[in-house]
């Protein structure tokens, strides 16, 4: 590993992180700070709910595609032996760098969102395929349940569970990784977990009355 990379890399990675999509898009096109308003989220889904689906979708991809860059880094830099452990590790690193600056964005004081959307840019960088299966998981939750939350915990708690059993993933670190990311996600909605037990969680999809 060079480290004279290494250390830039993961640095790069908080900064693309730190970006607020969510809080400088509804600054910039609709006058407002969206924390302030709905959940107080700084995410996509808060956004859609705020400023809708036209500004709510790049939040979305943007906040996606700088997981997936910052997990990339290192490969780009050429900082570690592609397929290696040390390259792993480095990707891993970069890769929760931005998502930490998500959560606590340097630019926007610290108060971001929860990181699903840039989590899930990071492993489709990691692991392509099972993420996307995830993805349809989180989707199929989406649309029987109305609920961002539940999909989005649903999704994060399978990964790892499919990671061990239906795919051959030879690093310790990621299967590591893959179920702190897990206990991360499900963390992060404890509120959204209190609120479904109540019964008080707001549907992102309202199903149609009958």
């Amino acid at each position: 590993m060079n480290l004279t990379l290494a250390l830039p890399a993961v640095l790069l990675a908080y900064i693309a992180g730190s970006i607020p999509s969510a809080v400088w898009a509804g600054k910039l096109f609709h006058g407002i700070d969206v924390r302030e308003h709905g959940s107080g989220n700084a995410g996509a889904t808060n956004t859609v709910r705020v400023l809708g689906w036209k500004t709510g979708i790049p939040v979305l991809i943007f906040d996606l595609l700088k997981g997936w860059l910052a997990a990339m880094l290192p490969e780009f830099l050429k900082a570690a032996d592609s397929g290696t452990e040390q390259m792993m590790a480095l990707q891993i690193a970069c890769g929760v760098a931005a998502i930490l600056g998500h959560i606590f964005p340097l630019f926007a004081g610290f108060r971001g969102g929860k990181g699903v959307a840039t989590t899930f840019g990071v492993l489709l960088a990691l692991q392509p395929w099972l993420t996307l299966i995830c993805a349809g998981i989180f989707l199929v939750v989406l649309f029987v349940s109305g609920y961002v939350s539940l999909g989005s915990m649903t999704a994060a708690v399978m990964f790892p569970v499919l990671l061990m059993t239906a795919f051959d993933t030879p690093s310790l670190l990621f299967r590591i990784f893959s179920v702190l990311v897990a206990i991360a996600i499900v963390v992060t909605h404890k509120k959204n977990i209190k609120r479904l037990l109540r019964g008080e969680e707001n549907r992102f999809l309202r199903k149609k009355k009958e």
